[in-house]
């Protein structure tokens, strides 16, 4: 007689997520338990993103496995390896929390495309501010980074995903406001003042402390965020709400 109220699982995880953290599970199992050291030095030279191969001067007389293509392919595929156990669960913590909202905003083949951008920005910072380095850099962390600046440009916005009582799918859809209007906000600049200020805070000090295998490449997680946070309206499916100085707007998003 009476309408029931809908539930929600408890684990509600859009399939791009889940896709995502299978192909980072089943790379880390690959690395960890079936190949040897010489082939882990292979696939690393072959899918990690080694700044020295761009610069001619380093090892010119080497021919670098997968040759041109691997010098493009490499820009996303590093973000698919991680360097152990911890550093992927990290990552997967954080790629739940933030990118589950992203996902379900912008559907799977968007979300796909999302990430592997923010993840070549990232490859691209790293590289202006890495140039000819041989260590290679490895992690998920520029695109995640990405994820969570998208989630900032409509999470804090009147009945986002922060009203945790709200529907998710619909929450996830509410209209954002334009950067100008979101770069106003009180909520998201102290968002974006705390990321930056600790991103570079640990990026800076966890070098050469003991324990840390090797400096965190937080260059390339500014790419992935200011990537993410720029580029946020070119993937959004949701028709922006209203600049408050433009007159009024749309009111509803759309499915």
């Amino acid at each position: 007689m009476f309408d029931q109220p809908r539930r929600e699982r408890m684990l509600n995880v859009p399939a791009a997520i889940v896709v995502l953290l299978a192909v980072l599970g089943l790379v880390q199992l690959l690395l960890m338990f079936v190949l040897t050291a010489e082939q882990t030095t292979e696939f690393l030279l072959l899918f990690a993103f080694i700044p020295a191969r761009y610069d001619f001067s380093v090892l010119s007389d080497v021919a670098w496995p997968g040759g041109w293509a691997a010098d493009i392919w490499t820009f996303v595929t590093y973000a698919l390896i991680h360097a152990n156990l911890s550093h992927l669960i990290f990552n997967a913590v954080w790629l739940l929390a933030f990118g589950s909202p992203v996902a379900r905003r912008f559907g799977p083949l968007r979300f796909t495309a999302f990430m592997a951008m923010t993840a070549a920005a990232g490859a691209a910072v790293h590289l202006a501010t890495h140039f000819g380095e041989l260590l290679p850099m490895v992690g998920a962390s520029a695109a995640i980074s990405g994820a969570m600046a998208a989630a900032a440009r409509f999470a804090f916005q009147r009945g986002g995903p922060l009203e945790m009582w709200r529907d998710r799918a619909e929450a996830c859809r509410v209209p954002a406001a334009p950067l100008a209007v979101s770069l106003r906000d009180a909520r998201v600049i102290a968002f974006l003042l705390v990321w930056f200020g600790v991103n570079i805070l640990f990026g800076v000090f966890s070098m050469g402390m003991p324990g840390v295998e090797q400096a965190i490449a937080w260059q390339a997680h500014i790419g992935g965020f200011l990537a993410g946070l720029l580029a946020f309206a070119a993937f959004d499916p949701v028709p922006a709400a209203a600049d408050p100085g433009k007159g009024p707007g749309p009111t509803s998003a759309s499915c």
